[in-house]
């Protein structure tokens, strides 16, 4: 913690120096802007909005839809929100969802064996992630298989994000399934926003490379903008020293272990999107392909270059808003419709595992295919004084229409005993695959009020019903009490239930050696409590302290089903409590601070042992600085205090780690066009580590002893130009 804190001086100090590098007529140029409005600062012509909101973005509350589906300040929204800008994202210097994540309190990122992000919110996770629901512009982007955002989940680029909007907490009341631990919505850019053409370019050690060409115009009354991206990166180059094959080689007296080798996170990504819009009608779309996507330490957690796995989505959505239907009338119209289709060939195991009986390798090629569309309707009445009612319904169809599998192992669906190790079978469409193809279909209804008692007080309530047709239904309400207490001030209660519906691998997984799916598991259920402090000391300085407690029932793990087979029930309860401190501090016209700390500590009640899926401790410090007119200087600071381990797993505690980054940016305010930067992450190159799986049940052994490696130091050159 000491470490932390030093560095956390040293960008303190960087800080005041830099404000010593503002020149007379600069510091005139900035006092005369520091007097407008934001709304006159987007009247600019110099488009300095883009620029001053690293500044004065970071204390003033930003707005955000997330939390009851109208846009409202976030210090006032009856939820615990986060919105993080484009202006925030790019002065981070962020090339991935994930480095944007690391912002947001309580929010701790970290990544699975075979590297895929793993987000946990206030303690609450688990290795496919299903209880944090992400949206693309409000519709759902969750993967049918997992429940989640996909097993295979390659992100968005960071170039077409206008904004990342993040509820912490139950979120089912409005959003339905899966928003149990939290809600993740981005935001693309609009044609608006990007306003002419920028290309961009960034390049970085690791043999990075990403390329986008943003558009955007109005023609004929129409707003109109066009993305498209493509990035590579052959991943950071941390070693792993020892993976399953080593244990096997042991017992077995063999030497067929890739291990020590390099970690597997190389990717490649293409990603082209539109966006259409025209009075109250909007259309957007896109496709996103991501290709060579690195294994980690294998699906087995057996070291092969030889496993890349592919994740494909297309998505579309088409919106009619009119929130001035009537003078008391607002209503919204939404279909949403997502294609995924997730294939991998993996090499389990190398060749000549398990003492040669697989001599071409333990060698497996799963896919699934999904389609999802949805209907949702919903209107706002004001006609009541002080109220403001909002209505909804929907119809959701969840299709897993397709799944295939080529292996070499496993019984054999075409002649008796199991399928040769020498030759790949293909066994779709036979009753061996590892799930079968199912659907589900749904419907909701909801109400909501906001009801402004009077100028110092609002009360918002809600209430949402889901049927589903596999597991039944769940009622989700809520609560929110937000006092305004003096003009610095606000305090807010606030309650609220959420549901996890169970993923179809919980629910239809079959011939799996390690676990088998339960058609009767019931949807996980959090209630939750928060209370919330936001108190500004003036207009430059604001802190919020955020306290909660949660309960969840039913939740679902892996149990005994009798005799060595094992699979999903809902036979855990867990309870989780702590808080969140955020200060954002405006420490001069040309320097800011942002800081938070999180703490949290989760149990599971059955056993009253401390849940190992997150850090207790979390925090971050961001500190921005303007040296001259057009330069920027950004730091940043991630720290966390480490895991704790399961009770079937005898290793030490997991240390946490402090990883600093660090960017440069040149910004030509005055013309608008030119901006490059340098930047680091991982500055100190820490050794960050993530906990591996713990050993299976029934065993003692650790497939990966010393853990899953993270990213080393990155550099970066990035360069954008305006047209």
């Amino acid at each position: 913690m000491s470490r932390f804190y030093f560095l956390l001086l040293i960008s303190g100090l960087l800080c005041t120096q830099a404000g010593l590098a503002i020149e007379p007529d600069d510091e005139r140029i900035l006092a005369d802007l520091k007097n407008l409005t934001l709304a006159e600062l987007g009247q600019v012509e110099i488009r300095l909005d883009e620029t001053f909101d690293i500044f004065d973005g970071l204390v003033r509350a930003k707005k955000t839809a997330i939390a009851t589906g109208t846009t409202q300040y976030a210090d006032r929204a009856p939820a615990v929100t986060s919105v993080i800008t484009a202006q925030d994202i790019e002065a981070m210097g962020a090339r991935t969802l994930e480095d944007i994540l690391q912002s947001v309190p309580g929010l701790q990122v970290s990544y699975n064996w075979y590297n895929i992000p793993i987000y946990s919110i206030r303690g609450i996770s688990s290795v496919y992630n299903p209880e944090i629901l992400v949206l693309l512009n409000g519709a759902r982007m969750s993967d049918n298989y997992t429940g989640s955002k996909g097993v295979f989940w390659s992100g968005i680029p960071v170039s077409t994000i206008s904004r990342v909007e993040v509820i912490r907490g139950p979120g089912s009341a409005l959003y339905g399934a899966d928003a149990f631990a939290g809600v993740i919505n981005i935001v693309t850019k609009s044609g608006q926003e990007i306003d002419g053409t920028e290309a961009g370019f960034r390049i970085g050690n690791q043999n990075t490379q990403d390329i986008w060409l943003l558009h955007g115009h109005e023609w004929n009354g129409f707003e109109l903008s066009a993305m498209l991206n493509f990035g590579n990166t052959d991943g950071h180059r941390r070693i792993v020293e020892s993976d399953a094959q080593t244990y096997w080689d042991q017992v077995l007296d063999t030497n067929v272990s890739d291990a020590p080798g390099h970690y597997g996170s190389e990717i490649t990504t293409y990603d082209a999107r539109f966006d259409i819009a025209k009075d109250n009608w909007r259309l957007r779309a896109g496709v996103h392909k991501a290709d060579d996507m690195g294994a980690g330490t294998g699906v087995a957690q057996a070291l092969d270059d030889r496993q890349p796995m592919q994740d494909r989505k297309i998505n579309a959505e088409l919106i009619y808003n009119n929130q001035d239907l009537s003078e008391n009338w607002g209503v919204k119209a939404n279909f949403n419709y997502l294609h995924t289709a997730r294939t991998a060939f993996f090499y389990a195991f190398p060749e000549g595992a398990f003492g040669g009986a697989y001599p071409i390798g333990y060698i497996g090629a799963p896919s699934n295919y999904s389609e999802n569309s949805q209907l949702n309707l919903s209107a706002i009445y004001r006609g009541f004084k002080g109220h403001q009612i909002q209505l909804g319904a929907g119809y959701g169809y969840y299709d897993m229409y397709k799944v295939t599998a080529t292996q070499n192992f496993g019984k054999n669906p075409f002649a008796e005993g199991r399928i040769p190790t020498t030759q790949l079978l293909d066994i779709s469409d036979t009753p061996y695959l590892f799930i079968s193809e199912n659907a589900r279909s749904s419907w909701f209804a909801f109400i909501q009020d906001s009801w402004a008692i009077d100028t110092n007080w609002e009360l918002t309530t809600g209430l949402r019903y889901d049927r589903y047709s596999d597991f039944g239904s769940v009622f989700n309400p809520r609560l929110g009490l937000v006092w305004e207490a003096d003009e610095d001030l606000i305090v807010k209660l606030l309650y609220g239930e959420a549901f996890r519906a169970p993923a179809f691998q919980e629910l239809y997984t079959q011939n799996n050696p390690v676990t088998l799916g339960n058609p009767d598991l019931k949807p996980e259920k959090v209630k939750t409590w928060e209370l919330v402090f936001n108190y500004s000391l003036h207009n430059d300085l604001n802190f919020a302290l955020n306290l909660f407690r949660y309960d969840i029932e039913d939740k679902i793990a892996i149990v005994p089903f009798g005799g060595s087979e094992h699979g999903f029930g809902n036979e855990e309860k867990w309870r989780g409590m702590g808080g969140e401190f955020e200060m954002r501090w405006k420490t001069s016209s040309k320097s800011s601070l942002l800081f938070n700390y999180s703490y949290q500590s989760s149990k599971n009640k059955v056993t009253d042992l401390d849940l190992p899926s997150a850090p207790k401790q979390t925090a971050f410090a961001r500190v921005d600085y303007l040296l001259g007119y057009k330069w920027y200087l950004d730091t940043q600071l991630n720290w966390n205090d480490g895991w704790t381990r399961p009770p079937n797993d005898y290793r030490a505690d997991l240390d946490g780690y402090t990883t600093v980054d660090f960017v440069l940016r040149y910004k030509d305010i005055r013309k608008g066009k030119t901006n490059f930067a340098i930047g680091v992450k991982n500055l100190l190159d820490a050794d960050v580590r993530y906990p591996s799986p713990e050993p299976d049940i029934g065993s003692t052994s650790v497939m990966i002893p010393n853990d899953l490696p993270g990213a080393d130091r990155f550099y970066f050159l990035e360069f954008r130009y305006k047209f």
